[in-house]
Parts: structure tokens; sequence; C-alpha cells
């Protein structure tokens, strides 16, 4: 059964959207670090938590920051598939979010991301002189040299369906699948 806080099969989409929404405008919403799993070019599992910065209900899209460098950029481009996985205890919702991802590294879209994160903090993590992952002192020169060229890259998620899970407090969970065809009840 369904408990007060349960969107109704007509409101989960617009609701998990809401979610969404709201994680990429509050640092502190669960959502806002989900898990990106990927298939490695090894052919491996790799996830890693990433950082959601736009999620769009009309295009149905979810936007991610990287730098064009890390090892997620060259799995995305050979296999563009990936899940999206989002946790919130508060809710008792989890999210898996199947997505067909496109690695943008210029552009107008990405000029528009830089902007915004040029002056923030977060502007480092794309200027470094060193790839992601790459070992510390490994032959680059450790300074604070400027670089003219950032590293940024937008990863943009098309949706492709979502799996809701939804934990009741006495063992009542409820699971639906969201697809652009509408909502089905599937087995917790």
């Amino acid at each position: 059964m369904p408990n007060d806080s349960t969107p109704s099969d007509d409101t989960l989409a617009s609701r998990v959207w809401t979610e969404l929404s709201r994680a990429t405008r509050e640092r502190e919403h669960a959502w806002r670090t989900p898990v990106l799993a990927t298939l490695g070019v090894d052919q491996s599992p790799q996830a890693r938590t990433v950082v959601l910065r736009s999620a769009d209900a009309l295009r149905g899209e979810l936007r991610i920051f990287t730098d064009v460098r890390s090892p997620k950029v060259a799995e995305l481009r050979a296999r563009p598939q990936a899940v999206l996985v989002f946790w919130s205890a508060l809710l008792s919702w989890q999210l898996r979010v199947d997505v067909t991802m496109q690695v943008m590294d210029r552009g107008p879209d990405v000029d528009a991301a830089w902007e915004r994160i040029a002056r923030s903090a977060a502007a480092s993590d794309y200027l470094g002189p060193a790839a992601p992952g790459q070992l510390m002192g490994g032959g680059q020169a450790a300074s604070a040299e400027t670089v003219d060229a950032h590293h940024l890259a937008v990863l943009v998620g098309s949706v492709r369906a979502m799996d809701w899970l939804a934990l009741g407090p006495h063992g009542q969970h409820q699971r639906r699948g969201i697809t652009p065809q509408g909502v089905q009840h599937l087995v917790p």
C-alpha cells in the first residue's frame, strides 16, 4: 500500500524529475551525487560518484561535468550506455536511470558550463596539468603554473528508462518502471 508520501502513478515521473532538479540546486540533496556505472575499456565494470549538474525533464536529459582526460570519457566514447544510481535515505527512494551518454568537449554547451564554474573552487578540477588517476608527480611539473585551456567536458545523458524503488517502513516496498510510454508496476 502506498503511504502518504508515495506519488501516484500519474504523478510519479513528475515527482522524480522534481527531485532530480532540486538535487542540482540544493547541495545537501542526496541525489546531487549519484553513482555513474559504465563498462570499462577492458570490459570490467566501473562505478564512481559524480555530481549532477542539470536535470531537464522536457528533454529527458541529465548532465554531469568531468575532466575530458578522465577514464570515464574513453569508456563512454567506446560504449555510451551507462546507469546512474541515486539513493535518498530521507525519501527511502532508490532511482536507477538508464542513459545513453554523449561526451561534449567543445562548443556552446561546454563554453556555457565553463563560464558557470570558471570562478568557482571547482574550476581547479579542470585546469590541472595531469589527468585524473595519474600518479602524483608522474613527470608533470608540480607547480601553480597557469594553464591556458581547461579540460572540462559535459556528459549529457539521454534518459532511456528509470527504475524507481521506494522502501516502506514495514516492508511495503514498491517498484515502478518509468519510460516514455508510461509507468509500469514491477516486483520490488
